[in-house]
């Protein structure tokens, strides 16, 4: 039996690439994959899929699409201190838990 992977970063996330080929670049989350650990993000890892035509795409051919990473390749990027960070949590006065940069203080 399979166990859920812990993954640091949730869908619409803005990540930095820390490793691999896409080093340095920023992009948005699109899929998290607990049960394997890694995660899809926007503009990161395209690869060209050859598609046989079907109702949707009537076509076929080549399609560039994104391809799953591992979550330990990506770090949380903050918006407002312009770099990569690590996430802490901090319980507000109504009891709820949120997740605060490390760097500068600010709410994700």
């Amino acid at each position: 039996m399979m166990e859920n992977i812990k993954v640091h970063v949730r869908k619409k996330d803005t990540v930095m690439v820390i490793s691999g080929k896409d080093k340095g670049k920023i992009g948005e989350v699109l899929a998290v994959m607990p049960k394997t650990g890694k995660v899809v993000v926007k503009g990161i890892n395209v690869v060209s899929r050859h598609t046989k035509p079907n109702k949707a795409n009537m076509q076929g051919g080549i399609v560039k699409k994104e391809a799953a990473i591992f979550s330990s390749k990506v770090m949380l990027y903050c918006n407002s201190c312009k770099s990569v960070t690590r996430i802490s949590h901090k319980i507000l006065d109504d009891g709820t838990k949120v997740r605060v940069c490390k760097k500068c203080g600010e709410t994700f």
